[in-house]
């Protein structure tokens, strides 16, 4: 991923991300913040996303947190109930 900007005005600091960024450092935040808070989802845990939006977070998280979900719906919504 592209390095982020820093501005720093006089009272705050700015940080300049893209917005796949912005997504996986908030979750990433919420996830150390509370260790109930699990990611589903089609390739988040071994592909990191199509985009790699995700990635770092199997590593950092383990398998039991960022599941990888099948493409069916139902079972897709079993797996949540477990979760």
């Amino acid at each position: 991923m592209p390095e982020t900007a820093t501005q720093t005005t006089a009272q705050t600091t700015l940080r300049e991300l893209t917005f796949g960024e912005a997504i996986r450092e908030a979750i990433a935040e919420e996830m150390r913040r509370d260790s109930r808070v699990c990611v589903l989802g089609e390739d988040v845990a071994e592909a990191g996303t199509p985009f790699k939006v995700l990635s770092g977070l199997v590593e950092e998280f383990g398998k039991e947190r960022v599941i990888d979900t099948p493409f069916c719906r139902d079972s897709w919504k079993s797996s949540a109930k477990s979760a």
